[in-house]
């Protein structure tokens, strides 16, 4: 099981409130791995990423992505090293591309995203 995955499985325990969707898609590259819906009724797409380092890389197509879809979409990191997790709002994708994560996230820690995802549309 690679490591994306595995981040997806610690995210699915500790993130009960939301259903949780993995999209396992080849054939429309850039498309982020979850979709998700809060008991608001709100649907959302979450992009994963696990690092070694303080870079979070991206392929064009998650860019373009993003770029072209700025709300309702975010990206959730691990850093391995660490264990931390960062959240950050997909408009911002340039930004942590180029910053990697020494951008400042929205949200800190499963807990802390498990409870803004919940919160999303309220």
């Amino acid at each position: 099981m690679g490591p994306e995955r595995k981040f997806y499985e610690k995210i699915k325990k500790n993130i009960t409130s939301i259903s949780w969707i993995r999209l396992e898609n080849n054939s429309l590259l850039g498309t982020p791995d979850l979709l998700a819906y809060n008991t608001s009724g709100h649907f959302f797409t979450v992009e994963l990423k696990v690092t070694k380092s303080n870079k979070v890389r991206f392929s064009p197509h998650q860019i373009s992505f993003h770029t072209r879809h700025p709300e309702n979409t975010f990206i959730m990191v691990q850093h391995l090293g660490s264990g931390a997790v960062k959240l950050f709002r997909g408009s911002r994708i340039m930004e942590l591309a180029a910053c990697g994560l020494e951008l400042e996230a929205c949200c800190l820690g499963l807990d802390a995203c498990g409870l803004f995802f919940s919160e999303l549309g309220a």
